[in-house]
């Protein structure tokens, strides 16, 4: 290959992200430490205007992280020990994790195979007297099919709560044409901040959004020691708020995200033209209802080693990420929790051969075609 890469190349290159909106970034943080107003200063109340606009929501709720959104989003509906919450198997620990952690009951279901998004059927199947909530995880970057939750979340009387942290964005397209941004549709979304994702701080940082006034109360309460006057406790509370000087970064980096979000587009566009070609690989599958943020690039293999692709990409100093190697039913930390006998083919198939290949901002065709090069390379062995 003649093509000659001028700097590494990261699965997300924050620095020449950060290179880009220096002076911005550099000079809300230098406000935030004049100001010296480091918690729940005159930033964070900004960022969480600006992301209410951008949302169309009422309610935005930071947090510290997306971890913490997720249970201050169950302990605000209220839901007890022993309620069951349906989730999907293919995802990040933290939607189960939340769920144990609160002494409820995860409820794993398969996913679609060409949106890796929870399925419907399934979640239908899972359902009991005990169902309290649905979490449905928009993953690598689109939505689950809300409209069809909604709905069967509303002939059940369940709660649906959103976990937004791939996907913030993200546009569902209602059957009518309507459109709502992801983490909007439901009771309550949630999202993180973690520094990688589309809209990432320089730290840890999280969110809830809601259209709900009450639920907002209680949220943001519960943030705050489950205070909403100063040293008069109303309700078990925890301890997560976001910092200014993230908030900062974020009200920044916020005026940026549907650029981010085309420049996303465009890279897996031509990864998309890359492979088009290659029987041994199946590219992402786009929603119809959904428009798709990127947060990953995942590539479903048909007969390709995974393992030696990911160290044949290494040896050619791209990085490669398997999201994610063991489905969350085979993790020791929920065996008691989860405690089924239920098949999930779908989940199996994916944690044995998807694969991510860099995805971000910065990402230029010179880059982008010698990591497809690569990739094609050996599948051609």
């Amino acid at each position: 290959m003649s093509v000659k890469i001028h700097r590494k190349i990261e699965m997300v290159d924050l620095v020449s992200q950060y290179e880009n909106i220096k002076v911005e970034v550099d000079a809300a943080i230098n406000e935030v430490i004049q100001g010296s107003r480091f918690i729940n200063g005159p930033a964070v109340k900004e960022f969480q205007s600006d992301l209410e606009k951008y949302l169309s929501v009422k309610h935005v709720i930071p947090c510290a992280n997306g971890t913490d959104a997720l249970q201050i989003a169950m302990m605000a509906l209220g839901l007890k020990q022993g309620d069951e919450v349906i989730t999907a198997n293919f995802t990040f620990a933290a939607t189960v994790e939340t769920i144990a952690f609160l002494g409820l009951v995860p409820v794993l279901v398969d996913v679609d195979a060409d949106t890796f998004n929870i399925d419907l059927k399934e979640i239908e199947k899972a359902i009991t007297p005990k169902t309290k909530a649905i979490i449905p995880v928009h993953l690598f970057g689109q939505c689950a099919d809300m409209e069809k939750i909604q709905m069967l979340a509303k002939k059940h009387n369940l709660y649906v709560i959103e976990d937004t942290a791939q996907a913030i964005g993200a546009d569902y397209i209602f059957s009518d044409g309507s459109k709502k941004k992801a983490g909007t549709i439901g009771n309550i979304g949630t999202t993180s901040f973690f520094p990688s994702k589309n809209l990432g701080a320089y730290g840890d940082g999280g969110a809830l959004y809601t259209n709900d006034d009450e639920l907002a109360k209680q949220c943001r309460m519960i943030v705050n020691h489950g205070q909403s006057v100063q040293y008069h406790y109303e309700i078990l509370g925890v301890n997560s708020r976001l910092d200014s000087i993230q908030a900062a970064i974020l009200k920044v980096k916020l005026k940026y995200l549907d650029k981010y979000a085309a420049a996303r587009n465009k890279a897996a566009a031509y990864y998309d033209k890359a492979f088009s070609r290659e029987t041994k690989i199946k590219t992402p599958v786009r929603a119809k209802n959904s428009s798709h943020v990127f947060h990953q690039y995942t590539l479903t293999l048909n007969g390709v080693d995974r393992n030696k692709l990911k160290e044949h990409l290494a040896s050619k100093e791209i990085p490669a990420m398997i999201y994610y190697p063991v489905a969350l039913h085979s993790q020791p930390a929920y065996h008691h929790k989860i405690n089924d006998e239920k098949k999930y083919p779908v989940t199996d198939k994916l944690c044995a051969c998807v694969i991510s290949l860099p995805m971000h901002t910065e990402l230029d065709d010179d880059t982008l075609k010698y990591i497809s090069d690569s990739v094609l390379e050996f599948c051609n062995k």
